[in-house]
C-alpha cells in the first residue's frame, strides 16, 4: 500500500479495529495457532518494530534483539540503505531476519508487533507514538518525547486513553548507581538541595550553507518530513544536521539537555517551574544552524529551588571532568553525577566523602550507542511493565515534564525574555508571542488528534 497524509484516518480505523482483536481474547478466525502464540503472554516473547535506524535506532535494534524475551520483527526507515545496514547488524543478535519497511505505518498494521521503538527525527517522535498507540502498540520513544509542549500533553492523554506502556529514553533512570545516588540525595545525604546545575559540551563542526539539490534515490523525502510542512531538500540536512533547524529539530537543549534536566528534576523532586529564562545564540559559525550553539537555561521553582543547564555545542571543554553531567548543591555538601553510571559526594569544603564508580566505560559523546550494557536495563524495565504491570522508570508523564522544561527554555530563547509559568501545569502565563511556540503547524492531514 502506498500511503499519503490523506490515508491517515483510514489507517487509524484499520489498526484500531485490529488491535481490538487482542482485547477480545481467544484464537479468533483470522489468527492461526502460530500467530496466537506470538501474542504477549502466550509465550512471553515481545515483538518489536524499530523506526529510524540510521544511527541510534540501529543501536536500539541491537539492544532489543539482544534480550532473550524479544525479537525484532520489523526495521523501518525512509532511507533504504539504513534498512539493509540494520538488518545486517542484527544477524549476530537473532536468528530471524527482520523485515524492512519504508513506511512504518505498514509495520503498525501487523498484529504480530507489540512495541514500536522510535528513533526517527524529533518532529516524528510524538506523531509516531500516537499512531502506534492508536494501532494498539506499546511505545519506546527516544528523547525528546515531543517537538513542542502541546504534543507532549497529547501523548500523556493518549497513554491513559489507550492504556499503553510508553517509556521515554531517559535511560539514566534505570542505571543502578545513578538510582542509588538519587536515592541518597532524597534521603538527605547533602541536606536540603536548593540548586542544581547540568551541562553538555562538544566540538561540533559547521554545517555549512545547504544547497537545494535533487532528492537522493535512496531517500523518501516526503515521508521523512511526514508531519512537518513541506520544504525543499538541501544537501546538508540528512541525517543529523536537522537537529539545529527549528522546523524539524529542537537544538542541543532537547538533544542532550533533556537527559540532564531530567536528572535534576528527579533529584530535586520538582515538576513545573514558576519562571524560565534563556540566554545564548549561534555564535561559533555563520551557517544554516538556527538553534543556539551556546545556551544557558535557568528555571526557578517554588520553595526556593533553582536549576540551570549550560550547553556548548562548539567548545568541548569539560565541566567537573566530564563533557556531560549534573551537580546538586545542598546545605551540607554537593553531589556530582557525570556522564556515566557513577556519583561522587563532596562536603562543603569540596572534599570527597563518597565515590561510587562503574567498571564499564560510558562515552556520552557517542551519539549512536553510549552505554548499551546499561540501556538494556531500561529496556527490561519496559518489558516488565508490559508483562507484569511493573512501574516504568521513565513513563510518558515523567518524560513529558522533563522535555517541557527545556522546551520552555527554548521558547524563552526565541522570544528573548523570561517566561512566567503556572507551577500547577507548566503552562505559559499571559504571553501571546510565547504561546505561539506551544504547538506547531502540521502538513495537512498529519495533525495529531486523539
Amino acid at each position: 500500500m502506498v500511503y499519503t497524509s490523506k490515508s491517515r484516518r483510514s489507517f487509524i480505523k484499520k489498526t484500531v479495529a485490529s488491535s481490538a482483536v487482542f482485547m477480545a481474547g481467544g484464537i479468533l478466525p483470522q489468527f492461526s495457532a502460530k500467530s496466537y502464540g506470538q501474542i504477549i503472554g502466550a509465550n512471553k516473547k515481545i515483538k518489536a518494530s524499530i523506526m529510524g535506524v540510521n544511527s541510534r535506532g540501529t543501536a536500539l535494534a541491537k539492544s532489543f534483539a539482544h534480550q532473550d524475551i524479544c525479537d525484532v520483527l520489523h526495521i523501518c526507515d525512509v532511507d533504504n540503505r539504513a534498512i539493509s545496514n540494520c538488518q545486517l547488524a542484527l544477524k549476530d543478535r537473532q536468528a530471524l531476519e527482520a523485515k524492512g519497511f519504508t513506511d512504518f505505518r505498514k509495520s503498525l498494521e501487523s498484529t504480530d508487533i507489540d512495541v514500536l521503538v522510535i528513533a526517527a527525527p524529533d518532529h516524528w517522535h510524538a506523531p509516531a507514538s500516537l499512531l502506534a498507540m492508536q494501532a494498539g502498540k506499546h511505545v519506546y520513544v527516544e528523547k525528546p518525547c515531543s517537538h513542542n509542549p502541546n504534543e507532549g500533553e497529547i501523548l500523556v492523554q493518549a497513554a491513559e486513553q489507550y492504556g499503553k506502556v510508553v517509556q521515554m529514553g531517559n535511560q539514566r533512570r534505570s542505571w543502578p548507581n545513578v538510582m542509588e545516588g538519587i536515592g541518597a540525595l532524597k534521603n538527605g545525604v547533602i541536606g536540603r538541595v536548593y540548586f542544581g546545575k547540568g551541562w553538555y559540551s562538544n566540538n561540533r563542526p559547521s554545517i555549512g550553507i545547504g544547497k537545494e539539490v535533487k532528492v537522493p534515490d535512496w531517500l523518501d523525502w516526503d515521508l521523512w518530513q511526514g508531519p512537518a510542512p513541506r520544504k525543499n531538500f538541501k544537501d546538508n540536512l540528512v541525517h543529523y544536521n536537522w537537529h539545529w533547524l527549528w522546523h524539524w529539530g529542537t537544538g542541543e537543549a532537547l538533544n542532550n539537555g533533556t537527559h540532564m534536566i531530567d536528572l535534576l528534576r528527579w533529584g530535586m523532586d520538582v515538576d513545573y517551574p514558576t519562571k524560565v529564562s534563556s540566554n545564548g545564540g549561534r555564535y561559533r559559525y555563520q551557517d544554516d544552524w538556527e538553534t543556539p550553539d551556546t545556551q544557558i537555561i535557568n528555571l526557578d521553582f517554588e520553595k526556593g529551588l533553582t536549576m540551570s543547564w549550560e550547553g556548548r555545542s562548539c567548545n568541548g571543554k569539560s565541566v567537573e571532568g566530564s563533557s556531560v553531567g549534573v551537580m546538586f548543591y545542598g546545605e551540607n555538601g554537593s553531589m556530582l553525577i557525570p556522564g556515566g553510571n557513577s556519583y561522587t559526594i563532596f562536603d562543603l569544603q569540596g572534599k570527597i566523602t563518597k565515590e561510587v564508580q562503574d567498571d564499564k566505560k560510558v562515552d556520552p559523546r557517542n551519539a549512536t550507542n553510549p552505554a548499551e550494557h546499561l540501556d538494556a536495563l531500561h529496556i527490561r524495565n519496559m518489558f516488565d511493565a508490559i508483562m507484569n504491570g511493573s512501574k516504568l522508570n521513565a513513563d510518558i508523564d515523567s518524560g513529558h515534564k522533563s522535555t517541557l522544561l527545556v522546551q520552555l527554555g527554548n521558547i524563552a530563547q526565541r522570544v528573548g525574555r523570561s517566561l512566567d509559568i503556572d507551577s500547577k501545569n507548566g503552562h505559559i502565563i499571559k504571553d501571546k508571542e510565547a504561546l505561539k511556540y506551544w504547538s506547531r503547524t502540521y502538513e495537512k492531514g498529519w495533525e495529531m488528534k486523539l
